[in-house]
């Protein structure tokens, strides 16, 4: 378990110190974690719904910074160009991100050319029959895209690399309030990029 949580502190370190610099950024991860959490508490109740504010609020928020926030050239802090920090991305960096993120918005498309998807859901009768179809259907890609990322990690880093990489993603929403609640403070007081001090490891 030692192991287990080593490994955790590192992920989570790498991903914020690689990943998390701008303040317009951090401050969309606290909002896209304050719905996740949202998402999370409904899952069991209604899991359309959930899916729907987990995709539409949560996942849009979260990836936004990413893809237009995030500084993408050197990064002095870490020593490390953009390429470097790509290649060596432990989950969905950018590319995988961008072949995530298009079976997401496909998969509306999908529904309207077969309502049923394969037979799996009752065919929508209403605007807010298909929506809730839809979430279904982006539950199952975003359960989809977590087991296998973490299997494919079980074959090219090792089971507990991939159970740790997944333990991180579920749980992301508690850390990143945590990390981030100040943020939205900081970027009021004119603080674009978060000022840091060069530091090599979390442990």
């Amino acid at each position: 378990m030692n192991e287990f949580f080593r490994q955790l502190s590192v992920q989570r370190w790498d991903d914020h110190r690689y990943y998390h610099h701008s303040r317009i950024n951090q401050t969309l991860h606290l909002i896209s974690a304050i719905s996740f959490l949202v998402a999370y508490a409904l899952l069991f109740k209604d899991p359309a719904f959930a899916a729907l504010i987990a995709w539409l609020v949560s996942m849009t928020t979260r990836q936004s910074g990413h893809f237009f926030f995030e500084p993408l050239g050197y990064d002095e802090v870490n020593q490390a160009t953009h390429e470097h920090k790509e290649a060596i991305k432990v989950g969905y960096n950018l590319r995988r991100k961008i072949v995530l993120l298009s079976i997401w918005a496909a998969a509306p498309l999908v529904l309207w050319l077969d309502p049923t998807f394969m037979g799996q859901l009752q065919p929508a009768t209403s605007l807010e029959g298909f929506a809730r179809n839809t979430g279904m259907l982006w539950l199952f890609v975003g359960v989809g895209g977590l087991l296998f990322r973490t299997v494919h990690l079980f074959f090219i880093k090792g089971v507990l690399h991939g159970l740790v990489w997944m333990t991180k993603i579920l749980t992301d929403p508690f850390h990143d309030i945590y990390l981030y609640h100040k943020a939205p403070l900081a970027l009021m007081r004119g603080e674009m990029i978060e000022q840091r001090r060069p530091v090599d490891s979390a442990v």
